[in-house]
């Protein structure tokens, strides 16, 4: 079942059990420290044969999105909506709806959607490589020609012709190693151009 396909089975589900729209508020985590791993944390694993190795593994991508937050950094930034590109996405938990995705704890996006506290993830599909790079790009303005809306519940920016969605608001966040993993609450999901093959990435390129 391709993740269109899980989408939909989970949007069936949750209406089944009358999962309410809302969830119940949670107080938020103290956002780890945004640093990279120090050279004593570091495992005698060469980093190119570790990438080389787990790149056998093929994932589909996603793109991150969250509003615009009131608050800005000294330079200005955050002001208007944020994203990235994601392909560390997974399913966590029925009940209750849980996802998780992973985040380099050095990212600027991160903290921009730490403070908005909501987010929706954007599944991808085979059409979308062009959208995906100019999201994996580090500054500027990567939502610049790009067609969204905003999501039900938390307003997130939901992007045009996605194979689905997922808007969630920040239930937990964990470090691990050089990455956060961040645990999203579902309060609304769908599917969108469900008939568009999944965007795969698989030995360092899409396929």
């Amino acid at each position: 079942m391709g993740h269109a396909g899980m989408a939909a089975t989970a949007v069936r589900y949750l209406r089944s059990v009358g999962a309410p729209t809302v969830a119940e508020p949670v107080e938020a985590l103290p956002r780890p420290e945004l640093r990279a791993v120090a050279d004593d944390e570091r495992a005698p694993v060469d980093q190119a044969e570790f990438r080389r190795v787990l790149g056998n593994f093929a994932t589909g991508v996603t793109v991150v999105t969250a509003p615009a937050s009131e608050d800005s950094d000294s330079r200005g930034s955050g002001r208007g909506p944020a994203g990235f590109a994601c392909q560390s996405f997974s399913s966590l938990s029925l009940d209750p709806p849980l996802i998780c995705f992973m985040v380099g704890r050095t990212s600027s996006t991160w903290p921009r959607i730490a403070r908005a506290g909501v987010f929706c993830v954007n599944v991808l599909g085979s059409h979308q490589g062009e959208l995906c790079r100019g999201f994996a790009v580090r500054g500027g303005d990567k939502f610049a020609g790009v067609a969204f809306d905003a999501a039900p519940v938390t307003g997130s920016p939901r992007l045009v012709d996605a194979t689905a969605w997922v808007d969630c608001t920040i239930h937990a966040v964990h470090t691990g190693g050089d990455h956060l993993i961040v645990v999203g609450r579902v309060e609304a999901l769908g599917t969108g151009n469900d008939e568009a093959a999944p965007l795969l990435f698989h030995k360092g390129r899409f396929v």
